[in-house]
């Protein structure tokens, strides 16, 4: 008996460490962008900062079917540093969308005719949005992969190209985020 609550307890303590440690979403994104708390980190996060963020995102999961992870980025991005008590009003995020993952910001009905599925990027890129997120589709890659204004998710804006979009916001001090 002796044995068996010295096994629980351990059990027990071994299992509420490994709970401290889960990943979690929220609270900007409640379904995306899971991440891991960092308790005292020892290069501090400034919350009294602005975070102006851009992610060049151009690749796309080979599966019609999967999230694209580097959408969700944004997720993760704004979810952990509202975890870490700065301010949703200081994190300015902007997407620009091209090439392969120009697909990935199209209605479900444009998504469905071409690849027969529903996107599965659409209720997270609308999420963003909601979040005040902005997302800009490259107008090269609208036109070259015809994907027109029409089948975008409603609010997706168009450029004149990736590279005009991206200039602009590193030009009004957003941080290039590429991965």
């Amino acid at each position: 008996m002796k044995q068996f609550l010295y096994f629980l307890s351990a059990f027990l303590f071994f299992s509420m460490l490994g709970m401290a440690q889960e990943k979690k979403t929220g609270p900007v994104l409640e379904e995306y962008g899971e991440v891991w708390k960092i308790e005292n980190p020892d290069f501090a996060t400034d919350t009294n900062m602005e975070y102006k963020v851009v992610f060049d995102i151009m690749h796309s999961p080979e599966s019609h079917a999967e999230i694209n992870r580097s959408i969700e980025t944004a997720a993760r991005f704004l979810n952990m540093h509202a975890q870490s008590s700065v301010p949703e009003s200081q994190l300015k995020v902007a997407l620009v969308v091209h090439n392969k993952a120009s697909k990935d910001v199209i209605m479900n009905e444009a998504y469905q005719a071409r690849f027969g599925v529903q996107n599965p990027n659409y209720d997270m890129i609308n999420q963003l949005m909601e979040a005040g997120v902005e997302i800009i589709l490259c107008g090269q890659s609208s036109k070259s992969r015809n994907y027109p204004k029409e089948q975008l998710i409603p609010g997706v804006k168009i450029s004149l190209s990736a590279m005009t979009a991206l200039i602009q916001l590193q030009n009004k001090g957003y941080q290039l985020i590429k991965f």
